[in-house]
């Protein structure tokens, strides 16, 4: 590994593959010289994309003092810790994978599709959740069409998740992948949300088609 100096700060290369593929390499590279990954890392975060939470909050004042926060495939917990570090006066996460202890956070390992998961995550939070976050994401296939299919699946799950237990006025954020069928999502959405918008954050690499989907103010069902 050599570091180079430039306008940015130093630059980490590696000299030697060492056996990985172009594409690890060069997602290694990017990781070794992304600043929010550096930063993260600094403030003890478990992932960049904690950033990105911070910079949609910071737009949408989505995280108010006190609220109930579920966090739909939370794992590694990076969007839990920033809303434990806003305010929220509960937040649950949950996630098909394990997640090492948050303190303040309660953390369960399941699948929110589950029948009795509604009702025992309505619990654990003490009432209906205020928000509900997702930024969960498919392993992409390297195929952009599959794999916005893929994610707008997932969003889609996570909106009809969280239409059946939000509380009224409550905000929903998710991430979608642009290509077009993410707009199929807006109808629905209209219908039930007070506001729709879609953002990037900057900590949103922009070479990355993700976009956020938040949507605030639920009126309920139709």
């Amino acid at each position: 590994m050599a570091e180079k100096s430039g306008a940015r700060g130093l630059t980490v290369t590696l000299r030697t593959s060492r056996g990985r593929s172009p594409a690890q390499q060069r997602w290694l590279n990017r990781q070794l010289n992304d600043p929010y990954v550096a930063a993260a890392r600094k403030q003890g975060l478990r992932s960049r994309a904690a950033f990105k939470l911070m910079e949609l909050d910071d737009r949408f004042h989505l995280i108010g003092r006190r609220c109930r926060v579920l966090d739909l495939g939370a794992a590694p917990g990076g969007w839990t810790q920033v809303a434990l570090s806003r305010g929220a006066g509960q937040v649950v996460g949950v996630d098909l994978l394990a997640i090492e202890p948050i303190q303040g956070a309660t953390l369960i390992q399941g699948d929110f599709e589950d029948p009795d998961m509604p009702a025992r995550l309505t619990a654990l939070l003490g009432g209906a959740p205020d928000l509900v976050l997702s930024d969960m994401a498919p392993n992409t296939t390297g195929h952009a069409a599959t794999d916005h299919i893929r994610i707008m699946a997932l969003a889609e799950l996570a909106l009809d998740f969280a239409t059946g237990i939000l509380a009224p006025g409550g905000a929903f954020v998710a991430k979608v992948f642009q290509g077009g069928s993410e707009r199929e999502m807006l109808v629905p959405m209209k219908q039930r949300f007070a506001t729709v918008k879609h953002a990037k954050p900057p900590a949103s690499r922009k070479e990355s088609s993700e976009l956020y989907v938040v949507a605030q103010g639920f009126r309920g069902r139709v």
